[in-house]
């Protein structure tokens, strides 16, 4: 999140759980040097941050209960092909069960001599 924040600066307010609580410490501290506000969503209520939530079980039903990782790279190109194919293709709830629509392409002009 360090790289992300010097990215694109430091949010005024995260919304979380509690966490584990020995990293909850510590992101509660890392927190507090970097001014960032905190929104807890309170234990076992997922419809607080219902997204998330909806996506996390999507991915833990449609790829990880069914993949053995052997290598992180093979965990990277799985998770990523998932990602690409449900922010695209698959359909979504929210929409009417239709997909969210095509990823976006950038076409480079070729030049054509005569």
């Amino acid at each position: 999140m360090s790289e992300l924040f010097l990215y694109r600066g430091c949010p005024t307010h995260i919304r979380s759980d509690n966490g584990p609580e020995f990293i909850a410490r510590a992101l509660r501290a890392w927190y507090g040097v970097l001014a960032v506000g905190l929104l807890f969503i309170e234990p076992g209520s997922p419809w607080e941050n219902g997204s998330v939530e909806s996506c996390n079980g999507k991915l833990r039903d449609e790829l990880l209960n069914g993949e053995l990782f052997y290598t992180l790279h093979e965990a990277q190109v799985l998770v990523e092909r998932w990602r690409r194919q449900y922010n695209t293709q698959r359909p979504h709830s929210a929409l009417g069960y239709r997909p969210p629509g095509p990823e976006p392409r950038t076409f480079v002009p070729v030049s054509v001599s005569v």
